[in-house]
């Protein structure tokens, strides 16, 4: 089988970036071995404070944001790092190539209960003319990352990868401390029959939501002609590897809750990385009828609505817009 490191010469990345895609590999093993662990490891519960986005901490939040972190600003190709629970830009190495913003764990309020959660990241070239602990240099539109993946710590732990060709799929093997390659080509058929949403808000959808939906759930004898099945992880990581994996439609629009008017899930690290592996995987991802890896960076932890999945599916609900 090939690991990680041979698929990622064989694609010919580039080595700096190769090696900082390693460290990121190697860090999430240790967060996986302390999700394995659980409570025996300590790591459950509330840390007893809130992020910059307004929410709860939890001790595992604040750990894989630490070891991300402190790998990442170790390494000298690395200027700058992002991630969300951090305030403001990390500055780290003043002649880097990348910049690098994640998630740390996703889907927070999935681990005291042993449900999904991950790991999303990004990298983005440097920018010289800005500083390098300026949000300046993530104010890139998705289009400019060259990496783009996820983590996800389930009964397996996996990553999906693209460096700008194909996403593929590797699996973590633990005796060997090492990820190998599972799925070479992940490809997203363009008709589906699930989707995920959090129907706890339906009532603050717009009525183009409302609408799009209520067509779903009519099933065969609505407008759409066929049955369709809900799915929903509350972690986006699980949704949407289940999407890469069988194909689906995965939205959080905007609502008129205050608090996510403008959506819930943030542009730099959640919604633009997805993006890219959906689009390099052969499916679409917006925000109304713009893609995500066009919108132009408004602010460090700027949230937008996300729409993505099987193309076909993300066109239907774009027509009733």
């Amino acid at each position: 089988m090939t690991d990680l490191a041979q698929q990622l010469a064989d694609d010919k990345v580039p080595s700096e970036l190769a090696q900082l895609v390693q460290t990121l590999a190697e860090v999430s093993q240790s967060i996986s071995a302390k999700v394995r662990l659980g409570a025996l490891a300590g790591v459950l519960g509330s840390a007893g404070e809130q992020n910059v986005q307004g929410e709860t901490q939890k001790k595992l939040d604040v750990i894989a944001n630490d070891l991300l972190k402190e790998a990442l600003l170790r390494l000298p190709q690395v200027r700058a790092v992002a991630s969300e629970e951090e305030d403001d830009v990390v500055g780290a190495n003043h002649g880097g190539a990348y910049i690098v913003a994640f998630d740390p764990l996703d889907g927070s309020s999935n681990i005291d209960i042993n449900g999904q959660i991950g790991t999303i990241f990004t990298v983005y070239p440097a920018r010289d003319d800005v500083a390098c602990d300026s949000d300046a240099q993530f104010a890139q539109p998705g289009r400019k990352q060259v990496c783009a993946g996820y983590m996800l710590y389930g009964p397996s732990t996996q990553m999906a990868l693209t460096t700008g060709g194909p996403s593929r799929l590797y699996t973590l093997v633990p005796d060997q401390q090492k990820y190998q390659l599972t799925e070479a080509e992940l490809r997203i058929a363009p008709e589906c029959n699930e989707f995920a949403i959090n129907m706890a808000n339906q009532r603050h959808w717009s009525p183009v939501v409302q609408g799009y939906i209520a067509n779903l759930q009519a099933g065969a004898d609505g407008p759409r002609g066929k049955d369709f099945n809900m799915r929903w992880n509350g972690a986006m990581v699980g949704d949407v590897h289940r999407v890469l994996m069988r194909g689906g439609i995965f939205l959080y629009p905007a609502n008129t809750q205050s608090k996510v008017h403008n959506g819930k899930l943030r542009l730099l690290y959640e919604a633009n990385p997805m993006a890219m592996l959906v689009e390099q995987a052969g499916g679409s991802a917006v925000v109304g009828e713009q893609a995500i890896l066009d919108v132009d960076p408004e602010s460090l932890h700027q949230r937008v609505p996300v729409i993505l999945g099987s193309g076909a599916e993300v066109q239907a609900f774009q027509a009733l817009s």
